[in-house]
Formats: structure tokens, sequence, C-alpha cells
């Protein structure tokens, strides 16, 4: 008998630390009540395309291939090459243009015609709600958020871990003027300390013009959640940057659909696109796309030159780390797209976008 209520006080106290942790860590969504571009029924976010939902047994599939799969290469045998990155460096960057770098997985640093704005920062060690556990990275970022100039925008694609990392943003909170934010975003940013007036928020195809031209969220085909019981009841969806001379995208994350065409028809064609290549696999083909898908969409954009991201910080799926930088080169070239790897940490312009260069290949 002592055992059983042993057993029975241990699964309720290890149900109570569940139930508090997830308490702690699922999104804190503020009432969504106006009329949305995108699909919302029953406070949740949709697809336009539905998915095909997974039954309990292929959610147990899946966790029992994450415990038991062996994984073969999927974290690097290299030294990720990182070129490091003053405040200095940065602020000699001329105010006359448009410059990038790509500080890891799907964070990039802009330099738009003067103004600092970063889209999806996650500077912290694991893109996990612990940094004791989880996908840790594969490379320290090119700087730190404490060395970064005052920013003026910060823009989210998605509330996942590997996009939205609550440590960076409550850094970014002194030193950010404007964040912007996919509906529903904003009550995680604003339990985080940030101010309520500083955040704007949007809806599939909603605009915004700025000082240095137009910002868009477009749509994409995923999903949200940080925690049980908050799935997808925050919005998901991608980035449309024009400025008068220069048009990019950036993809957040997405499954391919119609949608890029449709973005493509109504803001391109773009000069860059910079576009999801990594964390696929059969079993969420939907909301993550194949290299191949990829090139697709750059070519649904009327992109001119892609920059493949989500890839090269850290193990998310499967594959071997290099398998979205070899399969896009290949496909790249079968459909005659122009193709851009820089390091992570180069600095770029918009006008002299770095060539194709295998650099994941320098020590194998």
């Amino acid at each position: 008998m002592f055992v059983i209520k042993l057993f029975v006080a241990l699964v309720i106290a290890l149900a109570l630390v569940i139930y508090i942790v997830n308490l702690n860590i699922k999104s804190k969504v503020p009432p969504i009540t106006e009329v949305t571009s995108a699909p919302y029924k029953d406070a949740k976010f949709h697809n336009t395309a539905p998915r095909q939902p997974m039954t309990f047994s292929d959610t147990a599939a899946l966790w029992v291939r994450f415990f038991t799969e062996k994984k073969v290469n999927t974290t690097p045998d290299i030294n990720i090459p990182v070129s490091r990155v003053s405040r200095a460096d940065l602020d000699a960057l001329s105010n006359d243009t448009l410059h990038l770098v790509k500080l890891g997985h799907s964070s990039i640093l802009l330099k738009i015609y003067g103004e600092y704005w970063l889209i999806d920062p996650v500077f912290s060690d694991r893109a996990s709600p612990f940094q004791f556990a989880g996908p840790k990275r594969f490379h320290q970022p090119p700087i730190s958020l404490e060395d970064l100039p005052p920013i003026d925008k910060v823009l989210i694609s998605h509330n996942h871990y590997d996009h939205l990392d609550k440590a960076s943003i409550k850094i970014l909170r002194t030193k950010t003027q404007q964040f912007l934010v996919p509906k529903g975003v904003d009550g995680d940013l604003i339990n985080w300390g940030i101010q309520a007036n500083t955040i704007t928020t949007f809806d599939w195809w909603q605009e915004l013009k700025t000082s240095q031209g137009l910002v868009v969220f477009t749509p994409t085909q995923h999903f949200s959640g940080r925690g049980m019981g908050d799935g997808n009841a925050t919005l998901w969806g991608a980035w449309v940057i024009k400025t008068p001379q220069d048009s990019i995208f950036f993809s957040g994350d997405s499954g391919y659909f119609q949608g890029f065409k449709e973005t493509g028809d109504k803001y391109g064609p773009f000069d860059l696109t910079m576009i999801e290549t990594g964390a696929y696999d059969a079993d969420w083909a939907d909301i993550h796309m194949k290299p191949e898908e990829s090139v697709q969409a750059h070519i649904d954009l009327k992109g001119k030159v892609m920059m493949p991201i989500h890839n090269g910080t850290f193990d998310l799926a499967f594959h071997t780390w290099h398998d979205p930088f070899d399969r896009v080169v290949t496909e790249s070239a079968n459909r005659n797209v122009i193709l851009s790897t820089p390091q992570f940490g180069h600095i770029f312009s918009i006008n002299k976008l770095p060539p194709l260069t295998l650099w994941w290949k320098s020590e194998r």
C-alpha cells in the first residue's frame, strides 16, 4: 500500500511540475476579436490549405523516431566559419544602400539606409524554453546583443523557439524602437517587459509604410505554439521589405504552397529572397519545404538571387547538417537560379551579393 501511495504522489507531483512549467512557457495570447485575413476559428489560426491532421498514432510514431532513430552527421564535422562583426564595422557601413548580415539560422541583421533592423533574432545557446536541454548552437553569433547598435525595428515571423527567443527579446527591449509581430505574439512580448506602444501586430497582407518604404506580412503554410494547449493561437508568416530602390523577401517557416506565387505576383520581383532551406522531413512535409521546393518558392516569388536560411546553426531534423546546402546547390543549378551562400558574419550589400561559396565543404 505504501508503494502505491508513493507512486500516486510522485505522479501527482510530476503532473503539477509539468503544469507549472507549461503555464510559464505557453503563449500569453491577448483576445483576438476583430475579423482577420488569415483564417481564424475557435481561437485558432489556420492555413489557407488545410493540413492533414496528425493522428495519435502518427504523433506517437514521431516521438518514437526522436527517441530511437539514430542520427547520422546531424551536427557539423567542421568548425563552422564565422566572421566576427563589431559595432565599428556596422557603423562604418554607408547609409545609401541596404546591407545584410546572416547571423545564424534565420536571424538576419539589416542596415537599411542607415536604420538597423533585426529579423527573428535568436542569440541564446539553445532553441528551447530551457537552456539545459534542447537544440544547441553549432556556432556563436558573429556579434553579441550587447554590442549591437540601437535597433530601429525587430521583425518576428512566428513564435517558435528558433525564431522568437525570450532572452534575446528581453535584452533588445532596451535598445529597440519598434517590434513588428504576427497577431497574438504581442501578448508574450508585453509579458516580457516590452512596452505595448512599441509593438505593431500584423495580419496576413497587412502593410506598414515606413520612413524607408514598405513592410508587408504575407502568408505562409506553417503553425505556431510554445507550450501545451497554445497551438496556432498566434499567427505565422513571411516578411516583404521594399524600399524605393530594393525589394527583399524573408520566408519565415513554411511548407510549399501557392501563397508564394501570390506574393510574387503582388510584390515581386525581389532582388533577394531569404528562403527556409532546412529542418525538413517526410513526417512534416506540409510545414517545412525540401530544398527543391525552396528553389521553386524562390522562382514563384520572382526572385533574382536566393539565399538559403534556416540552416547551419541548430539540429532540428533527421537529415545531415549539410544536406540542405548540398541539395539546394544542385537544384539551383538545375533550375538556373542564382544562389548566394554567405558565411555567418559576412557583411554584404544588396547591390553586391556574395556569390555561391561552398564553405560547408571546406574541411569535409
